[in-house]
């Protein structure tokens, strides 16, 4: 147990709230400022370790609350976290309403959800945030402060997150199905696995740098790949024939109707 206030308590040191404290220690916060609450002893010892921040098993006191816990868990930590006096909780899980983290924290408490992606664990996330009626441009700054540590953070009301969800929050995975076809398609037409493997990395690294850092659209960026009557013509061209974009907006449409089920 910490023996005084800390300025960031995170409870849950899995993968993305492990990956929250390595960017805010690397972004310059002091860890000894930052409590991170796990009942798993070995974690423990590992952050302890590798980010020299403190651990506890129980939830404590702190400037603010980063909650990175499973969704089903996540009203009960925040009733432990009203119940130490700390004045903000920011909420990673998904599903949860801004109004039921309110609810749970009661009056006294200030409550933002967040939504993150994967890419935070390298540091290149995005994470949407919105904050109850409660939360003022200081909680808005303090949340960002915390989140920006790991990416690009923007704001939305909630009314948009389920859409955020399906378009950031598991286009991960959309990108990632891609490079898997990719790749099998680079197999079946002849390359060797390793020469394969590494083309399809690097083809997503460096088309996302130039995504990133171009002021082109998306559009633009692809019709200067495109000659005329070319092999980039001939390919998407398939991609047209198969109806891509309509595939693209039905499973965003699907993400985020299931992100609205989740959320009721």
């Amino acid at each position: 147990m910490t023996s005084h206030t800390s300025r960031l308590v995170v409870i849950g040191g899995g993968n993305m709230g492990s990956a929250l404290v390595g960017g805010l220690v690397q972004s310059g916060w002091d860890p000894s400022t930052i409590t991170v609450v796990e009942i798993d002893a070995a974690k423990c010892a590992q952050l302890e370790k590798d980010l020299g921040v403190r651990t506890s098993n129980v939830v404590v006191a702190a400037d603010g609350a980063l909650i990175a816990v499973k969704p089903g868990d996540v009203v009960g930590v925040c009733k432990q976290v009203a119940a130490t006096g700390t004045p903000r909780v920011l909420s990673i899980a998904a599903g949860i309403s801004v109004a039921t983290l309110q609810q749970a924290v009661g009056n006294t408490v200030v409550a933002v959800r967040a939504m993150p992606n994967t890419p935070a664990l390298v540091k290149e996330g995005v994470t949407a945030i919105c904050g109850s009626s409660a939360c003022t441009e200081e909680d808005y700054v303090w949340a960002e402060s915390v989140l920006s540590a790991v990416g690009l953070v923007v704001r939305v009301p909630e009314s948009q997150m389920d859409a955020v969800t399906a378009v950031a929050g598991s286009g991960p995975a959309y990108i990632f199905l891609m490079a898997e076809a990719l790749l099998a398609a680079a197999i079946a037409e002849g390359l060797p696995h390793d020469v394969a493997d590494a083309l399809v990395r690097q083809l997503f690294r460096g088309s996302g740098i130039l995504l990133a850092g171009s002021s082109d659209s998306p559009a633009t960026l692809r019709e200067k790949v495109t000659s005329p009557n070319g092999t980039t013509a001939a390919g998407l061209a398939v991609f047209e024939e198969s109806k891509l974009r309509e595939i693209v907006h039905n499973v965003v449409k699907a993400a985020a109707a299931r992100s609205a089920e989740m959320g009721k």
